[in-house]
């Protein structure tokens, strides 16, 4: 007589039916997230063996952020198209894994530069689909013209970098982590410099540093993060008004077969996407057809 299947055999099939359901369904966002996850396991248990617990809590770190769009989905009903969370999770990945653990930070100058420019242009599609969502609900008492649209998301792409930069330096203060990066200043100008007290600043050019008694060559003194800041909030801005601009044209022209590309970045209410994708199968149109707001 063949054997009944056990409880925890009927779980595990069950289970493997939903995976394969899963890859069935979205191939290419199952071997995305497949893949990064597989690839932060294994350097978490390399840093483990290694005793680097402070990289291990960052893997773990890492994974709980991997599930952040799936609870936004579920939680807040407002679906992330798959170009938008494909970014988020190598945004994530880039920043945590290869930035700090793999120190790219370090080996590539640009990397912390490029990372708070996508980040600025992701933060604007975020803003900008907040206020997408609001200016199409019924609750919502007035509707936002597409130029102050794209002002609010540029405005809160910024507030998230300052936000960031915030956050970068209390982790220094308190915590010495040195997250706003130093740099070498070869000449200093200042005020405080004029023989005579006045507002006029002198330069002087730096060519060695005495501390505690050591001479440090480094062809300058160290900046304790303000150009660092700087620099951030100002790639931030470039992506933040690269995709207000954008938005802005996507919104004041939607409905007029335009703006596939960001109709692919901006997060919308699962009713929306549900009623979209029912006009979609019936009239062959992709695009929304809201009118102007």
């Amino acid at each position: 007589m063949p054997k009944k299947k056990t409880a925890a055999g009927k779980k595990r099939n069950h289970l493997f039916k939903r995976i394969y359901e899963d890859f069935k369904k979205q191939p290419f966002m199952f071997m995305t997230y497949f893949i990064l996850r597989f690839l932060v396991i294994v350097i978490m248990v390399t840093q483990f063996y290694n005793e680097a617990y402070d990289s291990v809590f960052l893997c773990l770190l890492t994974l709980l952020l991997f599930t952040l769009p799936s609870f936004v989905e579920k939680r807040l009903k407002i679906d992330v198209p798959n170009t938008l969370e494909v970014l988020i999770l190598l945004f994530i990945f880039a920043a945590e894994i290869l930035g700090e653990i793999r120190e790219y930070y370090i080996i590539y100058a640009y990397w912390d530069a490029l990372l708070h420019t996508v980040n600025g242009f992701l933060c604007a599609a975020i803003g900008l689909a907040l206020i997408d969502i609001l200016n199409q609900s019924d609750r919502f008492a007035f509707r936002l013209s597409p130029l102050f649209a794209a002002m609010v998301a540029f405005c809160f792409s910024m507030t998230i970098g300052v936000l960031w930069e915030f956050f970068e330096f209390a982790m220094d203060m308190f915590f010495g982590m040195d997250m706003q990066k130093d740099t070498i200043i070869p000449v200093l100008r200042s005020v405080l410099l004029h023989p005579e007290g006045r507002n006029i600043p002198v330069a002087v050019a730096i060519e060695s540093v005495v501390v505690n008694g050591v001479e440090w060559d480094f062809g300058g003194y160290l900046d304790i993060g303000l150009i660092d800041t700087m620099m951030d909030l100002f790639v931030n801005f470039i992506g933040a008004a690269v995709f207000s601009v954008i938005g802005y044209f996507y919104i004041k022209n939607r409905g007029k077969g335009k703006g596939r590309f960001v109709t692919g970045l901006l997060p919308k209410k699962i009713r929306e996407t549900i009623a979209e994708e029912l006009e979609s199968s019936q009239t062959g149109f992709t695009d929304d057809e809201h009118g102007k707001t």
